[in-house]
């Protein structure tokens, strides 16, 4: 099975056109807010400040600031409860499920969870090691992160990530945080690493757990396990990383496309 997703980022106001083009008050506010939530500055699982205090801070009415609002409902990045007001529940929107944060998901759940480093591996072009992964990448040299990660201390997955070396230069055990909203992989590489992509091609299958698997996961050899292969690729169409995933348990698919496509991500 194969989901695609695309998101392309757009400038808002090109340098060539008129200012009679600019951004509306909404959209501004929307991108700005959207910045603060990238950089941690509104947490997962916090409130956003208050439509009043959000209209003062913008110099802008409380409809235009209901209305930036709103887009981020939308997209995916907080959500709105009755006399609660707004709160953060992501900053990895469901676009499709490989590109999905299980840090966030887990953590919006209430439940805790946690990431093992188990190994950063560098393998030459070409490596024997390497014959499973999409051609495109394993004509390169590149670097592989194995992490397993936890839900209130129990195994759920064996992640291994393959980026190209280039991209991830000077990449330490450090760079990989093992608890809290910052050991999502996907924040990871693109705020420490810089990597963006626009969009993923995704492969699930039935595999059997091999002896290092099952002694992570606490099982028997050939055990049945699910596998998730997932490929982001930037605007270009290359790609920028590969990431094989196992698995206890199942994966559901959520195919609504109520949601927008973010205009600036």
């Amino acid at each position: 099975m194969q989901t695609k997703a695309r998101r392309k980022a757009e400038d808002g106001l090109s340098r060539s056109k008129p200012a009679a083009r600019e951004l509306p008050k909404y959209e501004r506010a929307y991108r700005e807010m959207l910045r603060r939530i990238k950089q941690g500055q509104y947490p997962v699982g916090g409130r956003v400040p208050t439509e009043v205090e959000l209209a003062s801070q913008f110099s802008v009415s409380r409809v235009t600031i209901r209305r930036a609002l709103d887009l981020l409902v939308q997209d995916g990045y907080v959500e709105s409860r009755q006399g609660s007001g707004y709160r953060v529940v992501t900053l990895s929107p469901a676009s499709d499920t490989c590109l999905t944060s299980f840090t966030d998901a887990m953590l919006r759940a209430g439940r805790e969870p946690r990431s093992r480093f188990l190994s950063l591996d560098h393998f030459p072009r070409g490596a024997a090691a390497l014959s499973d992964i999409p051609e495109e990448l394993n004509t390169q040299r590149l670097t592989r992160v194995v992490r397993l990660r936890l839900v209130d201390d129990e195994p759920k997955m064996l992640v291994q990530t393959y980026v190209p070396s280039d991209l991830l230069a000077r990449a330490i055990p450090a760079d990989f945080p093992e608890t809290g909203p910052d050991q999502s992989i996907l924040r990871i590489l693109g705020r420490r690493f810089g990597l963006s992509w626009s969009a993923a091609c995704e492969d699930i299958s039935p595999v059997l757990a091999d002896a290092q698997s099952a002694a992570l996961f606490g099982i028997a050899p050939g055990d049945p396990l699910l596998k998730q292969a997932c490929s982001a690729f930037d605007e270009d169409g290359a790609m920028v990383f590969h990431e094989e995933v196992f698995r206890l348990g199942s994966v559901r698919f959520n195919l609504s496309q109520s949601a927008r496509t973010p205009s600036h991500i």
